[in-house]
C-alpha cells in the first residue's frame, strides 16, 4: 500500500513519467507535471478504500484551468490499499459538487476542519495502473 504522495510520485516517475516533476510551488493546487506526457497531475493516496474517489474541487478547478491555459491533460491519480487509478479529467463528466467538512490539510499540522466543496468519481471511470506501477492487488 501506498502511504504517501511522495511514493506515489516516485513510483510513477520510475514506471511512467521518468521526467515527471514536482510542481514549481509547495502549496499549487498540482502536485507535478510532464512535460513528454503534457499532463498537470493531481495525486492522492487514501488509507482506505472507497470505490468513490474524492476530489476537492479547488484542485479540480485548477487543473481545468492550466489544461485550458496550457493545451495540458489534467489528471488526478489516486492510491487506495485496492489500487492505483488514474482519471483524465478532461475526458470525464464534471463530478456533482457537494459542502462536506473535513481537515484544513492532509498530512500537516492543521487538522482544523473546515467547508470544502468535494466531489467523486467511481473506480470505474478510471483506468486502474496499479501492474504498470509494479505493485500487485
Amino acid at each position: 500500500m501506498i502511504k504517501y504522495e511522495r511514493e506515489l510520485f516516485n513510483l510513477i516517475k520510475e514506471r511512467i513519467a521518468d521526467d515527471l516533476k514536482v510542481s514549481e510551488h509547495k502549496m499549487s493546487k498540482y502536485d507535478c507535471y510532464s512535460l513528454v506526457h503534457n499532463s498537470d497531475i493531481e495525486l492522492k493516496c487514501r488509507n482506505l478504500h472507497y470505490d468513490d474517489l474524492l476530489i476537492e474541487k479547488a484542485k479540480y478547478d485548477a487543473l481545468i484551468e492550466r489544461a485550458a491555459m496550457f493545451g495540458t491533460l489534467p489528471v488526478y491519480i489516486n492510491s487506495t490499499p485496492n489500487g492505483v487509478w488514474s482519471f483524465r479529467l478532461s475526458e470525464l463528466p464534471e463530478p456533482k459538487w457537494e459542502e462536506r467538512r473535513m481537515p484544513k490539510t492532509t498530512h500537516f499540522t492543521n487538522n482544523n476542519m473546515i467547508v470544502k466543496m468535494v466531489g467523486y468519481y467511481n473506480i470505474s471511470l478510471g483506468k486502474d495502473i496499479t501492474e504498470l506501477l509494479g505493485l500487485s492487488k
